[in-house]
């Protein structure tokens, strides 16, 4: 299904003004650069990572209550 979508809009964009077509293939070389390239670890992640980390070791999870409030908050209807 993916796939066909992206070729009905590929097919589509080839009639698209020059300056979009750049635009639209800059974007999907970015993409894919995304994907071929491991993610780089900020420190910020690192922190969060760190923190997660000694939370668990320190026994700090969260209840099933919890859990279902947040998953509460977020699932449709």
């Amino acid at each position: 299904m993916v796939a066909k979508t992206l070729k009905e809009i590929l097919t589509r964009v080839e009639t698209w003004p020059e300056e979009a077509q750049e635009e639209a293939a800059a974007s999907l070389q970015a993409i894919e650069e995304e994907l071929r390239s491991p993610y780089q670890l900020t420190d910020g992640d690192k922190q969060a990572i760190d923190r997660g980390l000694k939370a668990a070791r320190d026994g700090e999870f969260a209840t099933e209550a919890e859990v279902e409030a947040v998953f509460g908050k977020f699932r449709r209807a």
